[in-house]
């Protein structure tokens, strides 16, 4: 199996396969017109874009840090798997083999909210029952989003699903709007994308990485103004996508995607030119 692999500071970051779904590009760009948004990402004849649903494992000081979950496997009914788009089920468990490791040897999930694409790979099906597939894992997520999780409004309960929560509720550990899981490793709030969306800010030796989650899906959203549809706030994403490019942009960061079938990392300069990237490789 290609695995996806990129040492930055201290850190050693690999891109787990965690499945691929198409979606609406429209949803995807909100109200953006197509005849903009298709010239900077790809789409089919059916409107649909493709999605890659890859966690990053990042390993530091001795422990070994999941960003994302993945799509999981078995979860999504056929029903579901057509109007999700669902092409690729995740190979996660098989990525990581490929490392010699396995989910038990993940120390830390860290994941920027809870999303069904999200978070369905947290939640494995064994033996007829839903379990954690990472059993030693504490799983880091926003209080409001988990909040939400357990008790989700008329939108949301489309996608924060019981069986994704109840199964891992021993292994959650919830924080406010910044917590620090490792030196250089930080969990910020932005909301936006929904209530208690989270980004992850990665610093060392003098190199840093922004991770935006869905608050910048794709490389193509760089835009602050292009959100999507299925974001809650998108008030709050403009402002929030605003101020960590810009803040970024200028202290030379990377910025990663776990959605974006293109690119693994991209460094842009203040006029939005890509100045340096690295491209997913299957």
């Amino acid at each position: 199996m290609k695995l996806n692999e990129w040492s930055v500071g201290a850190f050693q970051l690999t891109w787990l396969k965690g499945g691929l779904t198409k979606l609406d590009g429209g949803a995807m760009f909100g109200v953006v017109p197509k005849p903009l948004w298709s010239k900077k990402y790809p789409s089919n004849e059916l409107n649909q874009i493709p999605l890659r649903a890859d966690p990053i494992l990042v390993e530091a000081y001795g422990k070994r840090i999941l960003i994302e979950a993945g799509m999981g496997n078995g979860r999504l009914t056929d029903k579901q798997k057509r109007n999700f788009g669902l092409e690729e089920e995740s190979q996660v468990i098989e990525a990581l083999a490929a490392k010699g490791l396995t989910p038990a040897d993940i120390d830390i999930v860290v994941m920027t909210h809870m999303h069904y694409d999200h978070c369905n790979g947290l939640v494995s099906v064994q033996d007829g029952q839903l379990v954690p597939t990472f059993p030693r894992a504490v799983i880091y997520v926003q209080e409001q989003e988990w909040a939400e999780m357990k008790e989700p409004n008329i939108r949301s309960r489309n996608t924060y699903w019981e069986d994704n929560w109840r199964p891992i509720e021993q292994l959650v550990q919830t924080y406010g709007e910044q917590y620090e899981v490792l030196p250089g490793i930080t969990l910020h709030h932005t909301g936006g994308h929904s209530l208690g969306h989270a980004i992850v800010r990665m610093e060392s030796e003098g190199e840093l990485v922004l991770h935006l989650a869905d608050i910048m899906p794709t490389h193509s959203h760089h835009n602050p103004l292009w959100v999507m549809a299925y974001d809650d706030y998108p008030m709050t994403s403009i402002f929030a996508k605003e101020q960590w490019i810009k803040s970024g942009i200028e202290q030379g960061a990377w910025f990663t995607f776990y959605h974006d079938a293109v690119y693994r990392v991209v460094k842009w300069n203040e006029k939005g030119e890509i100045i340096d990237h690295i491209e997913i490789e299957l």
